[in-house]
């Protein structure tokens, strides 16, 4: 190894090679959690200087290993890969497995029953990589599978309807997994990549700061903004408000912080976003906009729910640049737009890769192209979680923190359909219902995220003695960490009833209540 401090770093890396995966990232924010240093690189920018490193991983992707629309890989990544002499180790996921498989003779075959969600898988003899359980519960995504394997492989695990869950050639330095350990869905995810990183890559691990990551982050924002004056959109959610705090203490008074009530909030929550910008948050730029008529206007008779998102985000767009060039007046050139995007919404958006897919627009990415203001994101590498992480290091109050996540277009991707003023209303009292139960009979615990959605097609009900025909709401609770994978939340069948008892009783405009049991994936957790 090299003796300066750059090439130790090039040494220590580990490389995640992007083949268009949704949880791709995942993968090197798990590493981060680690500690380790890791590097993600599209799999069609890949270089011969990238593999000067500790480790390589290859990630999940969209397609179908050795079709006609597979990534193509380039000839020295393939020799790397099946190389004798290769130093480097290699861990194969999901795709990646696959490809891993392919490249040293093994067969892959479409599965007639695709593996979605939790599966258990079982070893069937010793492993390297996961020498942790005899069999353990894991997150799969994938329609393909390793049939059979080449020379020189030890299939590991397996699953009911997949041969190959884990393989390995020890002696190659390759490991191959059907399943996502980056996801907190998988059982001792996070231990079969701290194995992969310090006892096969042999890296030396060290405790992420935050509070230093939150530190250089304001500065980078402070020298990237200069003297520029910030307009940004705020929610009262936990993204925005991180964001508006991180600005906040980069350039102080520069920032203005635009409150859109687009009449698609949750019941209370433009008194509550104003108290918490006025007196919790005191941000001395706070300004709140009516602009519930305009967006409402816009919506009309709209269904799609791309559409839907397409209008919001354009019709916000609108708005922030009549509110910029009237503070341009009063305060001097706004120039600079800012967002409380993260993440995960970047990647299902398909803003992450040239190999990503795109799973829904997110208003803050379907940007026109000649808004007049330039974008600035400072939590665009972050994920939930470690929003909130970082939100408690900045000061911000708990109750913003522990609010449950609302997406940008509000309630209008919680109405299927299309968007009108009584169905909002409707929907703004079964979600208060829903979420104040969970509240007050305390198992806020098993809830990550909670809400209710409007379906538009009605059915059947008795109320009295008088039949009754109105619309169906459901139910939505989900367990997870960062938003990119989740569970049902796993509330008692009496605790369900009393909340669809109390929701059709107090609106007569809903006859039945049902509750949603869909993973993500296949599922999404918004409904649209």
């Amino acid at each position: 190894m090299s003796s300066t401090s750059e090439d130790r770093q090039q040494d220590d890396r580990i490389v995640v090679l992007d083949f268009g995966g949704q949880y791709t990232h995942l993968i090197t924010r798990r590493l981060r959690d680690i500690g380790a240093y890791a590097e993600l690189i599209p799999a069609d920018k890949i270089q011969q200087k990238d593999l000067n490193c500790a480790g390589l991983i290859l990630s999940g992707g969209p397609r179908s290993v050795g079709k006609v629309d597979a990534i193509e890989i380039p000839d020295f990544l393939q020799q790397f890969i099946i190389s004798e002499n290769r130093s480097v180790p290699i861990l194969g996921i999901c795709y990646g497995h696959q490809l891993l498989g392919y490249l040293t003779g093994g067969n892959i075959a479409h599965s007639d029953n695709r593996e979605y969600g939790g599966h258990l898988i079982t070893a069937l003899s010793k492993s390297s990589l996961i020498p942790i359980a005899d069999s353990f519960l894991t997150w799969m995504s994938h329609g393909d599978h390793v049939e059979s394997v080449g020379d020189g492989f030890t299939v590991t695990y397996q699953s009911d309807n997949c041969p190959v869950a884990a393989m390995e050639n020890v002696d190659m330095q390759l490991y191959g997994i059907q399943f996502h350990p980056e996801v907190t869905h998988t059982k001792h995810g996070y231990e079969i990549l701290q194995n992969f990183v310090s006892s096969i890559c042999h890296i030396a691990t060290k405790e992420w700061d935050i509070q230093r990551y939150a530190d250089d982050l304001i500065v980078q924002l402070r020298e990237e903004i200069g003297n520029k004056q910030v307009i940004l959109g705020v929610s009262g959610g936990v993204d925005s408000t991180v964001a508006a705090i991180l600005l906040q203490q980069a350039i102080g008074d520069r920032l203005h912080a635009v409150f859109v009530d687009h009449g698609l909030l949750r019941k209370n929550e433009v008194e509550e976003v104003v108290r918490y910008f006025e007196d919790d948050l005191d941000i001395e730029h706070f300004h709140l906009i009516d602009a519930s008529q305009q967006f409402l206007i816009n919506l009309s008779g709209i269904n799609d729910p791309e559409r839907k998102r397409e209008i919001i985000g354009h019709t916000f767009i609108e708005v922030f640049e009549a509110k910029a060039l009237q503070l341009t007046e009063e305060y001097g050139k706004i120039e600079l737009l800012g967002q409380g995007t993260i993440y995960s919404d970047r990647i299902e958006s398909g803003a992450v890769g040239a190999e990503s897919e795109k799973i829904k627009s997110h208003h803050n990415l379907t940007l026109p192209e000649k808004m007049g203001l330039e974008v600035i994101e400072p939590l665009k590498d972050l994920y939930k979680d470690e929003v909130r992480k970082l939100g408690r290091i900045l000061g911000v109050p708990e109750e913003i923190l522990s609010r449950y996540p609302f997406p940008g277009p509000g309630l209008a991707v919680r109405i299927i359909g299309e968007i009108t003023k009584e169905r909002l209303d409707i929907l703004r009292e079964a979600d208060d219902i829903f979420t104040s139960m969970i509240y007050e009979e305390n198992l806020d615990h098993l809830a990550w995220q909670a809400f209710a959605a409007l379906l538009p097609i009605k059915a059947t009900g008795v109320q009295g003695d008088n039949r009754a025909y109105g619309y169906i709401i459901a139910l939505r609770s989900i367990t997870s960490a960062e938003g990119m994978t989740a569970d049902f939340s796993k509330f008692s069948w009496d605790f369900l009833g009393r909340v669809s008892t109390k929701i059709i009783n107090s609106l007569p405009e809903v006859t039945r209540v049902v509750y949603d049991i869909s993973t993500k994936p296949p599922g999404t957790i918004e409904f649209e």
